[in-house]
């Protein structure tokens, strides 16, 4: 499934751009009224899951987006961005593995994440 939403592409890239890993992108829309998308992702360390947040947060402030809220930055286990249709949970592997989200909305559709990445 393809993704036409600038917010996910911003979010996916900027990930991207910091070495983030195992990158998914969950369509709720047709499951829940809290938000539009998950976006999802792993980084190696509490540094990582930092500097992969700190981009996040340039590039959706370089394109306007608002973010409502951020939690978990200071330990740097699982970081989440809340944004007008898009949450962002950026983990650490073994936070990632206990938490499970793919597995609590996995009805969800997957969008390509792969084509969000080579566009330009």
């Amino acid at each position: 499934m393809s993704c036409e939403n600038n917010y996910v592409n911003t979010v996916v890239k900027a990930i991207d751009g910091k070495k983030g890993k195992d990158i998914q992108v969950l369509d709720l829309r047709e499951l829940t009224t809290l938000t539009n998308y998950f976006v999802i992702a792993t980084g190696g360390s509490n540094k990582n899951v930092q500097a992969i947040c700190d981009e996040v947060e340039d590039k959706m402030r370089e394109i306007g987006a608002k973010m409502w809220s951020k939690e978990g930055y200071d330990s740097g286990e699982w970081i989440l961005l809340s944004y007008d249709d898009v949450i962002v949970h950026i983990f650490q592997a073994e936070t990632r593995e206990f938490y499970k989200l793919e597995h609590i909305w996995k009805d969800a559709p997957d969008v390509d994440v792969e084509d969000l990445i080579q566009e330009d």
